[in-house]
C-alpha cells in the first residue's frame, strides 16, 4: 500500500473562502476516482507554514497511483484548482506495509 501526500504552496494572500473552495472541490472530485482510498484534503493550521493546502490518499500500488494521476478528474482538479491558486507542489510517497520492499510497491 502506498500513501501519497501532495503539499501545495499557495499564492500569496489567498482568502479563506478560496481555500475552503479548494477543499470542497478536491473532495467532490476525488470521490469519483476509484484508485484513491482514504482521500483527505485540508489547510495547514500552522501560522507561517510554507505549504497551505494538502491532499493525500492511499493506493494499492504505484501503478494505481499513476492511474490516478492520469484520471480526467485529477487532471481537471490540477488544471482548474491547483494551477490558478498555487505556486509549488511537493509530492511524498510512503510504503505503509511493514516488511514490504518499496521497489515492489
Amino acid at each position: 500500500m502506498v500513501h501519497y501526500i501532495a503539499l501545495y504552496r499557495l499564492e500569496k494572500k489567498k482568502s479563506e473562502e478560496t481555500i475552503e473552495e479548494m477543499i470542497r472541490t478536491s473532495r467532490s472530485c476525488f470521490h469519483r476516482v476509484n484508485e484513491a482510498h482514504n482521500f483527505r484534503s485540508g489547510r495547514n493550521i500552522e501560522p507561517g507554514s510554507d505549504f497551505g493546502f494538502f491532499i493525500s490518499a492511499d493506493f494499492e500500488s504505484r501503478d494505481k497511483l499513476e492511474m490516478f494521476r492520469e484520471d480526467p478528474n485529477f487532471e481537471r482538479f490540477e488544471r482548474e484548482v491547483v494551477v490558478p491558486h498555487t505556486v509549488e507542489k511537493k509530492e511524498l510517497l510512503f510504503e505503509t506495509e511493514p516488511g514490504k520492499d518499496p521497489k515492489y510497491s
